[in-house]
C-alpha cells in the first residue's frame, strides 16, 4: 500500500479508503471489512451521519480491534443544515457513536446546491458551529463533498473555508477536471468517492467493455487512470464485505505511468466510442445548458455514449432511473420531458439532434424508480 499526502491537512493517507455506505447495515460485516482492510494497509475510514449505523459499527469495530486512535484517520459527513443547534447536536452524536474524541476530517454532506453553499456564508451557520468545533480540536480538518455542478464546486474551494474535497472524478466522467487543478493551486486533499460503482458499474462490466480491456480489468484501469495523478490522494472502495477489497487493492502500490498496454486499452476504448456512436456522440461541453424544462442534458447524453457506444446498460440504467428521484444528489428531469422547443440545437458543436437522442435515451433507459443507496 503507498501513502499520499492529503494536501494541507498534512495526514498521510492510503492511496486507497474504506467507504463503509455498503456494509452500514451489518455489523459483524462491518468489523470484518474494517480488519481486513487494516490487514491490507488502508489507515483511512470513511462514514456518515446518513449511512445507516455505519458510525455505531466503525467505533464498535475499532475498540473491538483495539486499535490506537493515531494509527488510522476518520472521515464522517453532516449534511448542510440552516439550524446551526442541529449541526451542534448531530456533531455530538456523531462523536459519540464513533467513540472517539475527534473526528480528522468532517465533510458537509453534499454543497449540491447554491443554496446550500449560502448557508455556509450566514451569520452563525453550520460552518460556524464546525469551525468552533476545529478551534476545541473536536475536528482537525473540514471539507465537503459534492454532486454538484463544476462552477459550484469552483466556488465553494475559493472560498477558502475548506481543506479537502470529496469528489466524483472518473475516466468515465473527466468533468470536473479543473477541481483537480484548482485543489492542487489550493493545496486541497482530494479524495475520490465511489470510482468503481458511479464511475460505472465497473465491478460488473459490460461483456463489451470487458472483451476491449482483456487481458485486463476495466476496474483496475480506472483506478490506475486516478492514481497517475498525484494531486488525488485516495480512491474510495465501497466493499461490502472483506472478498471486495482484493481486486480493488491489486493496484495499491501501482501509481507509475501508464504501461502500453494500458495506454492501448484507453485507445481502443475512445475507438470504439467513436466508431459505434459515429455523429451522434456527446462531447460533453456543456454548451446546451440551461435547458428551458430543466433536463440534465449533457448527462443524459454521457449515458447514452456510455450505454449505447460501449453496451454499458446496466449502468446507464442505474443512473438514468434516478434522474427525478434524487432531488439534488442528482438533478434533472429524464429525456422525455422535451417539448421540442429548439433552445439547444443552434448551441451544439457537434450539430447533434438533441430532442431525438434525449427520446431515444429515455425509450433505452428508463425503467423502474431508483434511489440513492444511503437513502
Amino acid at each position: 500500500m503507498k501513502y499520499r499526502r492529503f494536501g494541507k491537512t498534512e495526514l498521510n493517507l492510503s492511496v486507497f479508503s474504506l467507504g463503509l455506505m455498503r456494509c452500514c447495515y451489518d455489523e459483524l460485516q462491518l468489523l470484518n471489512t474494517v480488519k481486513k482492510a487494516l490487514d491490507l494497509g488502508i489507515n483511512h475510514f470513511e462514514t456518515a451521519r446518513g449511512y445507516g449505523k455505519s458510525e455505531q459499527y466503525l467505533g464498535l469495530a475499532l475498540k473491538k480491534l483495539n486499535i490506537p486512535r493515531e494509527q488510522i484517520f476518520i472521515t464522517t459527513k453532516l449534511t448542510p443544515v440552516s439550524d446551526s443547534k442541529i449541526m451542534e447536536k448531530w456533531l455530538h452524536e456523531s462523536l459519540n457513536n464513533l467513540g472517539i474524541d475527534y473526528i480528522d476530517c468532517l465533510a458537509i454532506h453534499g454543497i449540491n446546491t447554491e443554496q446550500h453553499l449560502h448557508l455556509l456564508t450566514q451569520e452563525n451557520s453550520c460552518l460556524t458551529v464546525l469551525q468552533k468545533a476545529q478551534k476545541e480540536e473536536k475536528i482537525k480538518h473540514i471539507g465537503f463533498s459534492t454532486h454538484g455542478d463544476l462552477d459550484l464546486i469552483l466556488n465553494t474551494i475559493s472560498t477558502g473555508f475548506f481543506d479537502f474535497v470529496n469528489l466524483h472524478y472518473y475516466y468515465f466522467f473527466q468533468r470536473n477536471y479543473p477541481v483537480i487543478e484548482l485543489a492542487k493551486k489550493k493545496d486541497l486533499g482530494v479524495f475520490i468517492i465511489s470510482p468503481a460503482d458511479k464511475g460505472g458499474r465497473l465491478y460488473n462490466p459490460s461483456a463489451q467493455l470487458q472483451e476491449i480491456c482483456q487481458p485486463l480489468s476495466p476496474l483496475l484501469l480506472n483506478y490506475r487512470f486516478l492514481l497517475l495523478d498525484r494531486t488525488i490522494t485516495t480512491l474510495s472502495v465501497g466493499a461490502s464485505n472483506p472478498d471486495e477489497l482484493i481486486l480493488p487493492l491489486s493496484v495499491a502500490d501501482e501509481d507509475g505511468e501508464l504501461t502500453p498496454l494500458e495506454l492501448e486499452k484507453f485507445n481502443q476504448i475512445e475507438d470504439t466510442l467513436k466508431n459505434t456512436l459515429k455523429f451522434d456522440r456527446c462531447s460533453q461541453c456543456y454548451q446546451c445548458l440551461p435547458c428551458p424544462e430543466n433536463i440534465n442534458i449533457p448527462e443524459i447524453l454521457r449515458l447514452r455514449n456510455l450505454g449505447v457506444g460501449l453496451a454499458m446498460k446496466d449502468y446507464a440504467s442505474y443512473r438514468y432511473q434516478m434522474l427525478e428521484n434524487a432531488g439534488h444528489w442528482f438533478w434533472g428531469q429524464k429525456g422525455d420531458k422535451c417539448t421540442d422547443c429548439g433552445e439547444c440545437l443552434p448551441k451544439c458543436p457537434e450539430n447533434l439532434n438533441i430532442p431525438e437522442l434525449l427520446r431515444d435515451s429515455h425509450n433505452r433507459f428508463n425503467g423502474g424508480t431508483r434511489r440513492r443507496l444511503w437513502e
